[in-house]
């Protein structure tokens, strides 16, 4: 018996093993290497993919070629170049199939990263319809990695490498692409940006198990995870029950279909007060600033080939519930039960008997709760398809009519059941390195850019381990030494103060100010450029802009001012205190006014205003009052008065020359 047990165990090891090779009888390349790629210039580029073991690999571009044999577990990789920048080339793989990469670019390839002010669309930013219109770079490449958690590192995400033209650039990172636009103007060469973040995560997310399993400070959120794990289908089913009840309380409330009983799902609808829109978008943004149900139509000819057979529909993203529509007949929803429905992609079938020749309609009813609403993904998350065949595109000019427009409602978010723990949630330690980091570890990038630190604003001195780990971790995953890696300040928000006090956003600025000590890093300073009841400054020009100044300086060189002032030391003269700074030529006030944003403490630890003077590019800081003077802080509060720039027009750093425990 335990022979013949034996022996059956050997032949399902050995069809499991052939059905895992099967998968890999031909070469398949990750999603980042793809036709309309960047390769980084003057650094040997990695390419990589999978094949049946032990089969022999060549790739080609340029005439330089490299070899590989797919180890065990069908896996290959090569170095190729370095190359200098140019193109467009064909890159060719040859193992038993050939693959042929179309309109490939060598320049140079960054990576943005972090939360939701860098998830933010270029569409949705200040000027954003023109900033679009004219985004016509064709040597500028976009990739989108699409939002996707894990447990554990994966080998692959999900995107694909769009040519940056005004149809598909109004999605992107608005922050990216401005900083892009800039190296491209500057350089005079091709740029590669690859955008990786998601909105309201916190940096644990993007941190890899190794990372926060090293620190004795970091280890314990990996603890409380898998206590969370081990409980979760309960802990989820509380939480859903606790989610129905406060969105039942706090949100707007559908109370009904009524398009559909109006035919607005109907083929033969004529929908003659309809008005359009170009999709995918928010519908705020447009002018339509509602909550409640719109209603979008697109009319469409399919090949006679398709006709009678199932087809695939791909809506993206949508925010947040959907009812969808075609030929009259639902084919799908996703409602507020679904986990993360207003992120969900939309997917659903299509059964043939409804695919008819000729005139087809596909219909969706979007019922937004609370913010923005309507259709969130990137132009090719939108299309119909007849697998095997190419796609239909459905991103375009859409009708619309609204069903149910409600005033928006000001939702506070942070009363929200908290979702638990685990791979579903984003906010869990880990899942987004995991999923949307680790596998493109191996394309070989110049640097960084990144926004993030709101969603760890109230652990803000752990952060200052936090950060530099995660920086550090992400250099040693990709092995690239001190890549680049530049980084955004967190900006001005919240209700103004009239008094100096503390605030844990001046806290959270202060670890990013402190992680300058790490090497190649950059931040780029926005005290100056935030919005007191917006989250999501919509000025991204200046974000990116400034993000550049570090990349153009200390990257590439060039002889330019990149950051404002930054604190250095200070003195205590008398019953004044002499404040030192970097980047201090032509200190001056943004504004021609006095100066604004100081205070002054003495031995009781009370800080006051203080009357401030430039003296030799340095400040003189002093209150009557306070005849002992020991400490100063500058632009200490969440949406502080601050107006200290150099003649560069750069602002300073927010500081506080007293160290809180």
């Amino acid at each position: 018996m335990k022979k013949e047990s034996s022996i059956r165990v050997i032949l399902l090891c050995g069809l499991v093993l052939s059905f895992v090779f099967s998968l890999y009888a031909e070469v398949k390349l990750p999603a980042i290497i793809g036709d309309n790629m960047v390769i980084q210039q003057g650094i040997k580029a990695r390419i990589w993919g999978w094949a049946e073991p032990g089969e022999p690999i060549s790739v080609t571009m340029t005439g330089q070629s490299a070899q590989a044999v797919t180890n065990a577990k069908g896996q290959w990789e090569v170095q190729l170049g370095p190359f200098t920048a140019g193109g467009p080339y064909d890159m060719v793989i040859i193992g038993k199939n050939q693959i042929v990469l179309k309109n490939v670019l060598v320049g140079e390839v960054w990576i943005g990263s972090g939360q939701s002010n860098m998830e933010w669309q270029l569409q949705n930013s200040a000027n954003g319809a023109a900033e679009v219109a004219n985004a016509n770079y064709p040597q500028i490449r976009l990739f989108t990695v699409t939002r996707a958690t894990s447990l554990k590192p994966l080998n692959d995400v999900v995107g694909r490498w769009l040519v940056c033209t005004p149809e598909v650039v109004g999605t992107f990172s608005a922050i990216a692409y401005f900083f892009g636009r800039e190296l491209h103007q500057n350089l005079k060469v091709p740029v590669g940006l690859i955008h990786s973040s998601w909105g309201g995560t916190p940096a644990e997310a993007w941190t890899s198990r190794e990372t926060l399993a090293s620190d004795p400070e970091l280890s314990p959120m990996l603890d409380s995870l898998e206590q969370v794990l081990k409980n979760l289908p309960t802990a989820l089913s509380k939480y859903q029950k606790l989610r129905a009840e406060w969105e039942a309380q706090n949100l707007l409330q559908d109370p009904g279909n009524k398009g559909l009983e109006l035919g607005y799902a109907r083929v033969d609808y004529a929908a003659p007060d309809w008005q359009t829109m170009k999709l995918p978008c928010l519908w705020e943004p447009t002018g339509l600033r509602i909550d409640g149900a719109v209603w979008f139509r697109k009319e469409l000819k399919i090949p006679k080939t398709w006709v009678g057979k199932d087809l695939q529909l791909k809506l993206g993203p949508i925010d947040d519930v959907d009812n969808t529509y075609f030929n009259g007949v639902q084919v799908g929803q996703i409602g507020n039960d679904t986990p993360n429905y207003w992120m969900a992609h939309r997917e659903y079938t299509i059964p043939g008997s409804l695919v008819r020749a000729g005139r087809n309609v596909i219909a969706v009813r979007v019922f937004d709760f609370s913010g923005d609403g309507g259709f969130t993904g990137l132009p090719t998350d939108m299309s119909l398809t007849l697998p095997g065949s190419e796609p239909i595109p459905l991103a375009g000019e859409w009708l619309y009519k609204v069903e149910l427009a409600a005033e928006p409602i000001q939702v506070n978010y942070s009363t929200a059941p908290a979702m638990p723990l685990g791979a579903g949630n984003p906010n869990s330690p880990t899942v987004l390195y995991n999923a949307m980091i680790a596998p493109i570890t191996k394309y070989t990038l110049r640097g960084a850019i990144w926004y993030q630190g709101e969603s760890n604003a109230d652990r803000a001195r752990q952060y200052q381990k936090l950060f530099p780990l995660m920086i550090h971790n992400w250099r040693t995953a990709w092995g690239e030494g001190d890549f680049p890696f530049l980084y955004v300040q967190l900006a001005n928000y919240m209700a103004r103060k009239s008094e100096p006090g503390e605030s844990q956003w001046a806290e959270l600025r202060e670890a990013q100010l402190i992680t300058l000590k790490e090497p190649a890093t950059g931040m780029a300073v926005i005290i100056d450029i935030g919005e007191a009841n917006n989250i999501h400054p919509k000025n991204k020009q200046d974000v990116g802009h400034r993000l550049a100044l570090w990349a153009l300086a200390k990257t590439y060189n060039q002889n330019i001012e990149f950051s404002g002032p930054l604190y250095e030391s200070f003195a205590v003269e008398g019953n004044q205190i002499r404040v030192r700074f970097a980047h201090a030529a032509g200190l001056c006030t943004g504004d021609n006014g006095p100066i604004k944003g100081f205070a002054i403490a003495g031995s009781d630890g009370k800080f006051v205003w203080a009357e401030v003077r430039i003296e030799n590019n340095e400040v003189i800081v002093w209150n009557d009052a306070v005849t002992h003077p020991v400490a100063v802080r500058y632009a200490w509060a969440d949406n502080p008065e601050a107006n200290l720039y150099n003649a560069a027009g750069l602002p300073a750093s927010p500081f506080r020359t007293d160290i809180q425990p």
